[in-house]
Parts: C-alpha cells; structure tokens; sequence
C-alpha cells in the first residue's frame, strides 16, 4: 500500500522490459504506486499501451496504479481508466476540455484526480482549482519518451506551485516526472515536490528495491 508519509516513489513501466511484466513490477512491490504511461501517439508522439494492457497491470501488480495519460481527449477517454480499477488517473491540463468537472468524475468512479502540466505551461490557473485535484504532475521533462535529462528550468515554477498549496493549506500530492534520478531528485524535492517518477533509475538497477530506498531517502533528507 501506499507509504503513508511523503515522499513517494512510482516507478514508470516505460523503463521495464515488458515481455516479464510481471516479474518487473514484484522487483517494484516497495514502492508506492506504479507509474502506468498511456500515450496515443497524437497527444505525444509516441505510442505505448491503452486500457487491456492497464488491465493486466492492474491485475498483477502488487502496489497501486498511478497512469498518467497523455491523450487527446481525456474528457472522453480518462474514466476508463478509472473504472478499470487505477488508484490515480492524471490527465493533462493542455488536453482537457473541462479538467474540474473531468477531475470530479474521476473521483466519483473512486480514482485519485491528477492533472499534469508540460515544462513550458504555467501553473497559476491551477492555483483556485487546488481542492478538485489529489495530485498535481509537474512534467520535468517534455513528455513522450524516456529516459530524457532533467530540466532545471521547471523548478521554479514548481516551488511556486508548491508555496501556493502550503498558502491555502491544500493536501494535493506533487509529482514530478522525467530524469528523475539521485542526481536530481534532490532539486525537485527542494522545490516542493513529494512524489517522484522515476523510471531507469529504478528498472535500471541491479537491485530496484534498493533504488527505491535510497530515492525515497534522498527525497526526505530534502524535503521541502
């Protein structure tokens, strides 16, 4: 289950070899969530899984699903994923038609509502919708593919969106996404983040377990 004090690690799948799928995720079983990226190949331009292959995670995996969708049309697709039993389902702000009231719907199927953010969007039209999110995803990376390198820039951005939450007293999670490894999730929990993806930094390493751990500590010893 879910560690119950902040920070979190969701390891991406998009990093694991999926022929053994299910070998990959127990290596995985002390982290908090699983990372599930949908990509359409529309929205981003790249392709990976839609809802049976979701289902099949769900259906093996011994932590929690996090997806993160980046489609066209979240309005419409997104609470598939919900009731096909994820904990989490973020969509993306540039894609959304409606996000609140997607974000309400997600939560009435019983899913965690996230909303996730580009590096070059803006986070201030998030800030009065705060409490109709559980999760925010802050892209450090642009989205699609990974394995890309961490981008700085979207720090500061970050911290503002994390000082606003502590200002209005708001429980949102704060998640980042992309290059997250030792080397950098320090920046990012500096900044305010408390739940990292982390794909090749965990998949990658002789010993995931041992990856997870030494995230999640780095990330405390940081904290905002």
């Amino acid at each position: 289950m879910p560690h119950p004090d902040a920070p979190r690690i969701h390891p991406s799948i998009l990093a694991a070899d999926f022929v053994n799928m299910q070998a990959e995720l127990a290596r995985i079983a002390t982290a908090d969530f699983v990372h599930v990226d949908v990509m359409d190949n529309h929205f981003v331009p790249n392709l990976t899984f839609g809802p049976q292959m979701v289902a099949r995670v769900q259906a093996t995996s011994p932590i929690p699903l996090d997806v993160h969708l980046m489609i066209d049309d979240p309005d419409r697709w997104a609470p598939e994923y919900a009731e096909l039993g994820a904990a989490s389902v973020t969509f993306h702000l540039e894609a959304a038609t409606e996000p609140v009231a997607l974000a309400r719907r997600l939560r009435a199927i019983g899913a965690r509502a996230g909303v996730a953010v580009k590096p070059t969007t803006a986070v201030e039209s998030l800030f009065d919708i705060l409490e109709d999110f559980d999760q925010i995803l802050v892209m450090t990376v642009e989205p699609g593919f990974g394995g890309q390198s961490f981008m700085p820039e979207t720090m500061p951005k970050l911290r503002r969106l994390a000082d606003e939450a502590r200002r209005r007293g708001s429980a949102v999670w704060l998640q980042v996404d992309g290059g997250i490894s030792p080397n950098t999730i320090a920046a990012a929990a500096e900044a305010g983040a408390d739940t990292f993806v982390a794909g090749s930094a965990v998949f990658g390493a002789a010993d995931p377990a041992a990856a997870i751990a030494q995230l999640r500590g780095q990330a405390r010893e940081h904290r905002h």
